[in-house]
């Protein structure tokens, strides 16, 4: 089994050390995130509104892939308590957020999860899950999951980095291809991603290497094309996501020595008109011991948000919340490259 940076005791596996290998020395400050938002009157960088709770359950995963920005895996132990869940859920009923987005880790494998979504429903909530597919045939007890999700008019979003088993596989470890397509027939024959049906299936894609994605729209056509003329499985949308240089993705970045050449790529791509919709400005990070974020990857490099008085679930302060300025490093620009990058996939049309 691979084995996470963490088990393994890894340098990139302290968030500091990742930070400071991310931070432009003096000679290369006007490469700063922070001056270029500086040079369009972007900064500082503030949030919109505050619409998307996206809460990570946990960094256990019953898969260890090679570009993961949270460092999961089977080895991973931290999962969020039911304690944890109902501080979210207080919060929830009382605010005016719209949509939950479940993550991990496999969020699944949180012994709470089927209770959580319970719960949230209630609440009238839309609700988001990062399904990574294999979870849904890994075990038994998961293999209705297709229908738990259909009963509760839950949005899967699930990775597949492409439409051949050779390219996944190595992404994502031997067998995921087979075992993602079928997950993916699972869910379509309850109804997901078909003509006509509300539940929503999406895909998401993130390059093999060290490149930006293509464009998000061609990119979708060849995907719906060739999984259905291949396999006869339907989605609704493919979401194209730049791959964040933390974590596994920095590590392999560095052992292959496309790291400064990474970074220049999305330096020099920089997209001043997708920052209107990045994320981190409707979207607040719940990590699994209920501290709070800007976003997922603010979240992975222990970038609290910068409001003092309210960084815990327990301190929840929401008018403080939804007029913060937002945490930024050099790993957001790999948001702002090109045509944008979010957990929804590409932020220009």
């Amino acid at each position: 089994m691979i084995k996470s940076l963490k088990v393994l005791h890894h340098p990139l596996s302290d968030s500091l050390n990742q930070l400071a290998l991310l931070e432009p020395d003096s000679d290369h400050s006007k490469s700063s995130f922070k001056a270029r938002l500086d040079e369009f009157g972007l900064f500082p960088l503030k949030t919109l509104a505050l619409e998307i709770f996206q809460i990570n359950l946990g960094k256990m995963c019953n898969q260890t892939c090679r570009h993961c920005h949270v460092d999961a895996g089977p080895d991973r132990k931290e999962i969020m308590s039911r304690q944890t869940m109902e501080l979210c859920l207080h919060i929830l009923k009382n605010s005016e957020i719209k949509t939950v987005d479940l993550t991990g880790g496999a969020p699944e494998l949180n012994p709470d999860f089927r209770w959580f979504v319970q719960e949230i429903k209630k609440l009238g909530k839309h609700i988001l899950v990062r399904c990574n597919l294999t979870i849904i045939v890994a075990n038994k007890r998961f293999n209705d999951l297709p229908e738990f999700f259909k009963e509760h008019q839950v949005e899967v979003v699930s990775s597949l980095p492409s439409f051949t088993q050779d390219r996944t596989d190595r992404q994502r470890g031997d067998g995921v291809f087979e075992d993602s397509i079928k997950a993916l027939r699972m869910l379509n024959a309850v109804g997901y991603g078909q003509e006509g049906s509300e539940l929503v299936l999406n895909l998401v894609y993130n390059p093999a290497g060290a490149f930006l994605p293509p464009s998000q729209i061609a990119l979708e056509k060849e995907y719906k094309k060739e999984l259905s003329s291949r396999y006869g499985i339907l989605f609704n949308q493919l979401f194209a996501i730049t791959n964040m240089p933390i974590s596994r993705y920095l590590d392999y970045l560095l052992t292959s020595g496309n790291y400064e050449r990474y970074m220049d790529k999305l330096i020099s791509a920089f997209n001043p008109t997708s920052v209107q919709n990045l994320m981190c400005r409707t979207m607040l990070s719940v990590g699994w011991d209920g501290y709070l974020y800007d976003c997922d990857f603010n979240q992975m490099l222990d970038l609290k948000v910068s409001t003092s008085t309210s960084q815990h679930i327990s301190d929840f302060d929401f008018e403080r919340l939804k007029n913060r300025d937002i945490v930024i490093k050099q790993h957001c620009f790999g948001c702002t490259a090109g045509e944008g990058s979010s957990c929804g996939g590409s932020l220009i049309s």
